[in-house]
Order: structure tokens, then sequence, then C-alpha cells
């Protein structure tokens, strides 16, 4: 896989490359994103304090990102099945080594369903053993308004992410503060039933560095 082109973004280690996966790609990995939700079903998850989220989780890989009343950790299984949660399809492996200079391949995939109002608040990836992993991401379906500021706080700027479009946290921006504003209805005609699914990929236990 060549690697896609990259756009300078003006905020420091967030890496964004517009288009990254073509249509065909982007259809293929939805398929098999939607085989192993067949398995691992989408859920919503509730906030430690009981409050619902707006979107519907899964996950791929070794590990799970979950969050309930016991607080927001990873996990080896479905909370809601118990089944372990199947694996991270290739090609997002293979965009993992392409992109990124990472000692290690993510054992994490968070995977967000949006649909109507559906948003995300600024927040902070920091549930994982090594800060210093980058996390990658990756848009399928419907526009996005992301929004993204520097961790130690401060303006945030807004961009607009389309399907297939990925991008990362890497560096001085592994920790910034990021969101969901809000879909764009519409812009896409590739989820079945409309809305967006996001992909991202961590490195959730660590590297091998760290044993």
């Amino acid at each position: 896989m060549p690697p896609p082109r990259e756009i300078d973004t003006g905020l420091p280690g967030f890496r964004w490359w517009p288009q990254a996966l073509s249509p065909d790609a982007q259809a293929a990995l939805l398929e098999a994103v939607l085989a192993a939700a067949a398995h691992a079903p989408f859920y919503r998850p509730v906030t430690p304090g009981g409050r619902p989220f707006s979107v519907e989780m899964t996950n791929l890989g070794p590990l799970g990102w979950v969050s309930d009343r016991a607080g927001y950790r990873y996990q080896p299984a479905h909370p809601v099945t118990g089944a372990a949660w199947p694996p991270i399809p290739r090609p997002l492996l293979e965009l993992w080594d392409v992109l990124l200079d990472a000692p290690e391949p993510p054992d994490a995939c968070l995977v967000n369903l949006y649909r109507g109002a559906a948003r995300m608040g600024l927040h902070q990836d920091r549930d994982e053993a090594d800060l210093d992993a980058p996390v990658l991401s990756v848009s399928l379906g419907d526009s996005a308004v992301f929004r993204i500021g520097a961790a130690a706080g401060g303006p945030t700027r807004s961009l607009r992410l389309a399907s297939g479009d990925v991008c990362a946290l890497t560096g001085p921006a592994r920790l910034a503060r990021h969101g969901i504003d809000r879909l764009l209805p519409g812009s896409s005609s590739l989820v079945p039933g409309g809305g967006r699914i996001n992909l991202t990929l961590r490195r959730a236990a660590g590297t091998s560095r760290q044993s």
C-alpha cells in the first residue's frame, strides 16, 4: 500500500490524510467491520456517572475500550455478550504500518457508530498504558465536524472529516483535546441506514519495552 497524500494541519503532531482510502477500499473495510459487528454487536455504553453515550460502540482486537459505572478501561471481552472481540481487519493494520513509525502494532480498535445528533465532547485519549504510542483514526460514512485543541487548553479549531479520511494523534498532539461536534447527514451513502463509523486504533497495553 503506497502512502497517501498528507496535508499540513498547522498543529504539531496532528496528522491528516484526506481520502486516504479509495471508495472501493472504504466499501471493503466497512464490509469487514459490519461482519465483525455481527459477532460483537454495537451497544450503548454509559459514563461512570450513568449517562448514556450518544454513540453506539463495539471493539476489534485483543483489547476493547469500555465505559460503565465502574469507569473507563480496556478489557478483552464484550461487556454484553462476554465473548472475545473479533480481530482487527488487515487493512487497518496495514494503514498503521504505512502511516506511522510505531514500534508495535495496535492491540485495540474502538468502533464508534454515529447517527442523527450523536456527538463526542472534547476529551483526551489517556487510558492507554503507553501515552507515547500514536492513535490512528479512520472515518467511514457521513462527514463530521471534528474539533481539536492543544492538550494544555486554549483555542480549538475545527475541520471536516469525510469518508476515507485518516488522521493521527502523535508526539505533541498525542494528548490533544478532540471531539465530534456534529454529523453532516446525507453527505455519504456508504453506511447502511446512514451515519458515520469511526475506527480508532490504539496501543492499549503498552509496548514491549515496558515489560
